[in-house]
């Protein structure tokens, strides 16, 4: 029995709000389930985390898709940093806000009243749950069409036209949505006569370096940098 306050509005809303109506809503209700909930309800043993690990692989999937699909001249590491933009857990958590999915999450009280259902890393989990639950209901058609809807404009403005401008702002903001010092950039190596000096640049993330990009100006090595630390994000299994 669904008997959590967030449950109070029926859950055929999100359905609507979505655009997808469960065949067994059983897998929308645990996708919902927030570990706290379970914590202190003895009657519920099942949270979303599972669900939230499958969730992720399968819109790493879909959205990787998609872009290929999208955009056949880019190279990968355009679609990388692509991917790595739209799937990162603050892009992740707009979504969610969009669709009111924290009103929906059944959680501790102690969570919620810590202002959990606003929560990015709350929200960005619940959705790639809810994601998991739409797969494993109807399939991966399903949330492919799911994704479309909800991250179609997101998609559509990765063009590498106009995504590549600036990889060293897209980074900052996917390191911020993980709660890591700002990254910082220094020029380890550069060689070749004055007049056309080749830069290597490394950007380092709380202390470690992440990644190495080169370029004519030490500005084009730091955005390379960047880009190839945005595919290393993408390609982790965190």
């Amino acid at each position: 029995m669904i008997h959590d306050v967030a449950h109070r509005e029926d859950l055929a809303s999100l359905e609507e709000t979505i655009g997808y109506s469960f065949k067994n809503r059983s897998f929308l209700v645990d996708a919902l389930t927030h570990p706290s909930f379970v914590n202190e309800d003895a009657d519920t043993c099942v949270d979303n985390q599972r669900m939230e690990f499958l969730g992720d692989s399968v819109l790493g999937l879909v959205v990787a898709e998609k872009l290929f699909l999208r955009f056949p001249d880019a190279a990968e590491g355009k679609m990388s940093s692509g991917l790595a933009q739209i799937v990162c857990e603050s892009a992740l958590a707009d979504v969610a806000r969009a669709i009111r999915l924290g009103t929906y999450i059944r959680m501790g009280r102690g969570e919620a009243l810590s202002g959990g259902r606003d929560r990015a890393s709350v929200l960005a989990d619940g959705y790639e749950a809810l994601l998991a639950a739409v797969f494993l209901d109807r399939g991966l058609d399903e949330v492919s069409a799911l994704v479309e809807r909800l991250h179609g404009e997101a998609m559509d403005a990765c063009q590498p036209a106009h995504a590549s401008q600036d990889f060293k702002s897209q980074l900052q903001k996917l390191v911020q949505s993980a709660k890591c010092a700002p990254p910082a950039y220094r020029i380890v190596d550069e060689t070749g006569p004055a007049h056309q000096k080749l830069f290597v640049a490394e950007v380092v993330i709380d202390g470690n370096g992440m990644a190495r990009g080169q370029g004519r100006s030490k500005k084009e090595a730091e955005q390379s940098a960047a880009e190839a630390a945005l595919i290393e994000y993408s390609q982790s299994p965190d």
